[in-house]
């Protein structure tokens, strides 16, 4: 089973990049698209003509905002959107596929914002978002996937000096958030597979710094140990364009 998390930064705008191209090309069995900033209506008509999909959004109540979509050529046994707490869940941040074996959770973590004005926030959703993934945890293994927006380790952003404590993605406040989810079980699979290896999945638009690559590592997909073992491989494509992300994944024996 291959599957491909994805920030597309506009699901509306990435459509119009070969984005039905870049599909076929990635062929996954999942793909987990986070920052749609769109509708459901919307998404669907952005979708249309995509085929061998089923698609399944959970959208944000403040239009062009946040959102993530999940598509499936296997019918899952039930989709659960948000994690049941209002202030988080008015966001369109979660959905959740469950499948016979595990659950596939999508996520598009808050950003602290400009200026960390949204660290307090951030805070307070790590800690319940990881109460919720304990819950899923324990009936079934988890696979999450998505934009976790925090580098863990200094490997994982281009200038960690700088940036340390001053920028949203990169303050102890958030990394340790992050490493909670490790400590609850969870393994960042592309780090398990590669542990030394420089990789990025985000790049600003700003002073070129794609062409560049002086990026961050911030999306990830992350199994239950259980399913460690199962895992085949876990990548990062840079060479895939059309957002300011590019797409992650893994493969998988399911």
């Amino acid at each position: 089973m291959k599957i491909i998390s994805w920030n597309v930064n506009g699901v509306r705008s990435v459509q119009s990049k070969g984005f039905a191209e870049m599909l076929a090309l990635l062929d996954a069995d999942c793909i987990l698209l986070q920052e749609t900033k769109a509708q459901t209506d919307q998404i669907d008509k952005a979708l249309d003509g995509i085929d061998s999909y089923r698609i399944y959004s959970n959208c944000a109540e403040r239009k062009g905002y946040s959102g993530v979509t999940i598509l499936s050529r296997k019918e899952p046994l039930q989709i659960i959107s948000n994690i049941g707490i209002v202030e988080h869940d008015r966001e369109g941040r979660v959905i959740v596929a469950e499948f016979e074996h595990f659950f596939l959770l999508n996520v598009y973590v808050p950003n602290s914002g400009e200026a960390l004005a949204r660290l307090d926030y951030r805070q307070t959703w790590d800690r319940e978002f990881l109460a919720y993934c304990r819950q899923l945890q324990s009936k079934k293994p988890l696979i999450v996937c998505g934009d976790f927006n925090v580098a863990h380790r200094e490997i994982d952003i281009a200038r960690p000096k700088p940036n340390y404590n001053k920028s949203a993605g990169y303050t102890q406040v958030e990394i340790d958030g992050f490493s909670r989810f490790l400590d609850a079980g969870l393994v960042d699979t592309f780090r398990h597979f590669h542990p030394d290896t420089v990789a990025y999945s985000w790049w600003s638009f700003r002073a070129g710094a794609r062409a560049r690559n002086v990026g961050w590592r911030i999306d990830y997909v992350l199994t239950s140990k259980a399913l460690v073992d199962k895992v085949k491989q876990a990548f990062i494509l840079p060479e895939i364009t059309g957002s300011d992300h590019c797409p992650v994944g893994i493969e998988i024996d399911l």
